[in-house]
Parts: structure tokens; sequence; C-alpha cells
């Protein structure tokens, strides 16, 4: 009896064991704002999930949420005055 392989490389090798490019580094550090701010608003959510908010909490809850859309808008600005540049 012949055993049944595949012969086809696997489709996700190359990409699994690599480490992030230059580019891919420079992303994330310019996007870490953004993601510093989204995991402290999920901190304050996932706090609240089993008691109801006090007005401490509701107060660190609008914050958290400010945070992530001050996080956004400046990094949107940034897109748009870099695009700007290069046009």
């Amino acid at each position: 009896m012949d055993a049944i392989a595949a012969v086809q490389a696997v489709v996700t090798g190359d990409e699994y064991g690599r480490e992030p490019t230059a580019a891919e580094l420079d992303a994330i550090e310019t996007e870490m704002p953004l993601i510093r701010a989204e995991v402290e608003l999920l901190d304050v959510q996932i706090a609240l999930l089993d008691r109801a908010p006090s007005e401490l909490d509701t107060r660190r809850l609008r914050r958290a949420r400010r945070r992530v859309l001050a996080a956004r808008r400046e990094l949107t600005n940034r897109a748009t005055a870099t695009a700007g540049e290069a046009a």
C-alpha cells in the first residue's frame, strides 16, 4: 500500500517564522499611542463587567474613551499630513 502525502508546499510555512520588517515595526510604533489607549479602554470595560459603575468608574470610562478618540484623531491627522506632503 502506498502512503498518501501532500505534494504541495505549506501555504504559511514561509511567513510563519519570519521577523517583522523595519517598515512594519515603524507602523506599530506610529500606532502605539492608539493601541495603548484602546488597551486602557478595554481594561476599564472589563473592570465594569460585573458591577454597576460608580461616579468614579463613569469618569474613568469617559476619560478612556476620550483618549482613544484623541489618539485616533492624532493618527488620522498625521496620516493626512503625510499624504498631503507626498502629493
